[in-house]
């Protein structure tokens, strides 16, 4: 089965679907993209590392990587390999003591978890090809999203009426307070004003 590497471009929330959110994941030696829908929690738990913010208690993919870590447990790469009625399904390749073991899991926490660990994500050749999306189907899906995400992006930021310093302050309090959730918004919204100035 041919593997193509993929790296994160980065999570959005879904339009589709409540509480969710999209993981674009991109070809490193192509031009396609390939969204995975998956949940809050571990939308959050692949942002938080992402960005470098440590919370103030681990998650449960911390935990992972601190319990492998004192096993001598590696994770080698982690491959998403089977699309079945729009569901994707993952395995985290370990190896222990020379051993090498594949783990079945869903994409979202295989990849919360080997961005833990500085992992390459892998995807079959046959996925990319079945729900990959290339560049010029993006842009012309941009160019119809832009002007709600433009003023949604308006609303929020005068509803924040914050500066930059302000956003940065009230997402290290919801860090603080394990109010991920908000974190993540604030997050989107400093990435955005960031992006736009």
């Amino acid at each position: 089965m041919d593997k193509l590497q993929v790296d994160i471009l980065g999570l959005s929330t879904s339009p589709h679907t409540n509480g969710a959110y999209a993981l674009i994941l991109y070809e490193v030696e192509g031009k396609r993209k390939l969204p995975i829908i998956i949940g809050g929690f571990e939308a959050q738990a692949i942002a938080l590392k992402l960005e470098n913010i440590k919370p103030p208690r681990p998650f449960t993919h911390d935990l992972f990587k601190t319990i492998a870590d004192t096993f001598s447990l590696s994770v080698k790469e982690v491959f998403i390999d089977e699309l079945h009625n729009e569901t994707f399904y993952a395995k985290v390749i370990c190896e222990m003591h020379g051993e090498t073991h594949e783990i079945d899991a869903r994409p979202s926490d295989a990849i919360a978890i080997a961005v833990r660990f500085g992992a390459p994500i892998f995807v079959s050749e046959e996925i990319m090809n079945e729900a990959g999306i290339r560049e010029e189907q993006q842009e012309e899906a941009e160019v119809t999203d832009q002007g709600t995400e433009q003023g949604a992006s308006k609303e929020l930021a005068g509803k924040v009426g914050s500066s930059l310093n302000d956003l940065q302050k009230m997402l290290d309090d919801a860090v603080n307070r394990e109010d991920y959730e908000e974190a993540a918004r604030l997050r989107d919204e400093i990435s955005r004003i960031k992006g736009s100035s």
